[in-house]
């Protein structure tokens, strides 16, 4: 029976987590869910266009690496990956399972996910993998890492109007997606 990591620690260290990132860092992104049951897919399983929930403001910790370019025959294009950092318990607070494909907004700039990781442990367990009940309520899994790439703005159906705003998302109205219009009020 372990004497440390019992729920009251596990409370502790996400009640200071949270006030971190949320009060003191105050990086928030804008997280774009993939709505794959509102986006229609031709015969090869290939999606025109991609239909996204509306975005949800998540705070997390950013690693920036740096822009790289490239030239070919079609003119020159930029890449750069962003490694974001999510406390799990945010992601289950507004009931949100991020995966590969969902999109980030962050600086102006769309980020298309591409990895998820998760085996940062406290007491390097997790509750919701214990293989037997007197370790289930010791130890968690404080974090999400998710990483991702700058992703083409007109890809994704998001292309921003005059004065830098976008327009609204596909929004989900009894279970059936919205169809982006482009008018000049940008609905």
């Amino acid at each position: 029976m372990a004497l440390f990591g019992k729920n009251r620690d596990i409370n502790l260290f996400h009640t200071i987590n949270s006030e971190l990132i949320k009060d003191i860092i105050q990086t928030e992104v804008a997280y774009y869910k993939f709505a794959l049951e509102q986006t229609t897919a031709n015969v090869y399983g290939e999606a025109m266009g991609k239909n996204y929930y509306e975005p949800m403001k998540i705070a997390c910790l950013i690693n920036r690496e740096d822009p790289s370019w490239s030239s070919d025959a079609f003119g020159s294009d930029v890449n750069q990956t962003h490694n974001f950092s999510f406390l799990k318990n945010e992601f289950k607070d507004i009931n949100l399972i991020p995966e590969v494909g969902d999109i980030i907004l962050f600086r102006n700039n769309f980020f298309e996910v591409d990895s998820k990781t998760e085996n940062q442990l406290f007491m390097g367990r997790d509750p919701d993998y214990a293989l037997s009940t007197e370790t289930s309520n010791f130890g968690d899994s404080f974090s999400i890492l998710l990483s991702a790439h700058l992703s083409r703005v007109e890809k994704l159906n998001l292309i921003p109007l005059r004065g830098g705003k976008y327009p609204t998302t596909i929004k989900l109205d009894g279970g059936i997606a919205n169809t982006h219009t482009n008018s000049k009020n940008g609905r």
